[in-house]
């Protein structure tokens, strides 16, 4: 396009699911110094990682050499919604990686993880109490499943590929306690919305 400027040219900016951003969140919560959040702080982080190279930063922010350039040289300040997203996914990528690993390793063995979702569940009759509705729910899922989902995420998993490992686990430990009560409560009619 004739007029625009490789900063003005950059694609939408990806959107991350549900599932994907609670993950995110709750490893945002583990660390001890939060992540840079300025554009040009980032870009010097991020080159860091690339061992000095601009060029290798452009290619894994998906935006041009020069636009890299004139972040770190102050000379652009607010990135448009795509950099920006890439910038936030990749510093927090990069962000603390012992305290990430020893967190998921904590999770996967032995504490679990604690989920917050909004379902929607309840009865197929109108009219009455047991319409359905929507609930808030806080349960903690176990080691096992803790340990399939951040290997999914790991792995590069798509929402989609999450969603039914999350609902799984849900149904495990909230519905039913770990097999303790209600065998059959959960599977037939409940739809998990993280």
């Amino acid at each position: 396009m004739v007029g625009m400027s490789d900063h003005e040219q950059q694609q939408p900016a990806p959107r991350r699911g549900k599932v994907l951003e609670a993950l995110a969140r709750a490893e945002r919560k583990i660390f001890t110094r939060p992540a840079p959040k300025s554009a040009k702080a980032c870009m010097k982080f991020l080159r860091t990682r690339e061992k000095g190279s601009t060029k290798a930063l452009a290619e894994r922010l998906g935006t041009s050499r020069r636009t890299v350039e004139r972040y770190l040289a102050g000379k652009l300040t607010k990135p448009q919604k795509r950099l920006q997203a890439a910038l936030v996914e990749e510093t927090e990528f990069e962000w603390k990686p012992q305290v990430r690993a020893q967190a998921r390793e904590q999770a996967s063995t032995s504490s679990g993880m604690m989920v917050e979702v909004t379902a929607y569940f309840g009865f197929a009759c109108r009219g009455s109490s047991d319409d359905g509705r929507e609930r808030s729910i806080t349960t903690a899922i176990s080691p096992t499943y803790a340990k399939q989902i951040l290997e999914l995420q790991a792995a590069g998993a798509t929402e989609e590929d999450l969603h039914p490992i999350v609902a799984e686990a849900i149904t495990e430990s909230y519905f039913t306690e770990w097999g303790t009560r209600a065998a059959g409560c959960g599977r037939t009619s409940h739809t998990s919305r993280t």
